[in-house]
Formats: structure tokens, C-alpha cells, sequence
């Protein structure tokens, strides 16, 4: 985890909530650990502007917000591939995180949160999104990138439960092993598949 944070340093955030108490406290937590905000807003038409603008790395959006709320932001700029994005709630039911998911969310926080719930959200929300971003560099069509997704997200599970690593660490040595060997994410994740349910992978030195 040495290089998180110098990644966070050059992590720029913009941050749409329309209550200003909770704007603040956000971008208190987030410079306290080494993130860059570069834009606040307090509606979801605004944010959607800014992250055209600004080009954020990371878009959190309140997902009650007038003019627009965080769900259609979310849905605009994930669809535009602009940045990942994290919903905040203040509401835990299942039905809105599914809704956020549909919108493109790469993670979602309950509020009230703390310092030590944002960071994991923020790093999940970076690393599924760059995992979703080298996945459909290598493939054009919608229907194989989704396969290869599922795919990909059951090696990591095998290369996780049997060797401990964490979600970034799996993904990371199926794009390094594929880079290496000069195949695809999806022929080393299907190798690794092929392996695990014969119980013998094994992962080298990487």
C-alpha cells in the first residue's frame, strides 16, 4: 500500500452536496489525507458542468440534491466516462445503492460517515474504475466486455480466496501476467479459472 499514497496526492475530487456543513467536513477529511478538491457544488446540474470542466480523477455526489439529484449526475457523467463516481446517502436501503450501481456508481457511503469509511470508498471507487477502463481498452463491443468482466471478476475471486490477496493486488497481477506473457486479461483469467478448480495456480514472484 506504499504507492496509495502518493497516488492520492495527485488525486483531484470534486464534490457536489448541497449541504454545506457536510461539503466542508468531506473536503476537510479528504485534503487531511492527501486529496486535491478541485470543485464543490451544490446541485447535481452543477456538478455535472464542473466535471466536464474540471476532469476530475474522483466525482462525489450527495444523491439528494436540487435541479438535478446525485443519481442523474452519477448516470451523466459515468456515461460519459468522465470519472468514477461515489454516491452518498443518508439512506441504507438496498433499492437505492442497486439504483446507484445502475447509474454507474463504483461505490456508495451511508451517511454519517467517518474519515475511515471515505478512504476504502474512494479507493475502491479508483481502482474498479481502472480496472473497467483497461478491460474495455481491450475489447470494442458491449457484449464481450461484459463477459470478459465476469470473467475477470471470478479469477480475481479465485486468485483472493487462494492466495489471500486483496481485490487491486488480483486485478493488478492479471494485467501484469497478461502484459508479460502477451495474452488478454481474459485468456490469464480463464487459465487461472481452469487452475484453481484443478488446485494447482500458482501465481510466481508477480
Amino acid at each position: 500500500m506504499a504507492e496509495t499514497q502518493t497516488d492520492a496526492e495527485r488525486r483531484r475530487v470534486l464534490i457536489a452536496e448541497d449541504e454545506a456543513l457536510i461539503r466542508l467536513d468531506l473536503a476537510e477529511m479528504l485534503v487531511e489525507e492527501g486529496y486535491e478538491v478541485v470543485g464543490e457544488a451544490g446541485d447535481g446540474e452543477t456538478a455535472v458542468r464542473l466535471a466536464e470542466e474540471l476532469k476530475p480523477d474522483l466525482v462525489i455526489l450527495d444523491i439528494k440534491m436540487p435541479i438535478m439529484d446525485g443519481l442523474a449526475a452519477a448516470e451523466r457523467i459515468a456515461g460519459a466516462r468522465i470519472a468514477p463516481v461515489i454516491i452518498l446517502t443518508a439512506f441504507s436501503q438496498r433499492d437505492l445503492v442497486e439504483r446507484a450501481r445502475a447509474a454507474g456508481a463504483m461505490a456508495y457511503l451511508v451517511k454519517p460517515f467517518q474519515k475511515s469509511d471515505l478512504v476504502p470508498a474512494v479507493e475502491i471507487a479508483l481502482s474498479r474504475y481502472s480496472e473497467i477502463s483497461a478491460l474495455e481498452a481491450e475489447v470494442a463491443g458491449l457484449t464481450d466486455r461484459l463477459e470478459i468482466r465476469k470473467t475477470v471478476e471470478r479469477a480475481k475471486g479465485a486468485l483472493m480466496s487462494t492466495y489471500n490477496m486483496s481485490e487491486p493486488q488480483a486485478f493488478k497481477w492479471i494485467q501484469r501476467t497478461a502484459m508479460d506473457h502477451r495474452m488478454t486479461m481474459k485468456e490469464v483469467a480463464e487459465r487461472i479459472l481452469a487452475e484453481t478448480s484443478g488446485g494447482e495456480a500458482a501465481p510466481s514472484g508477480s
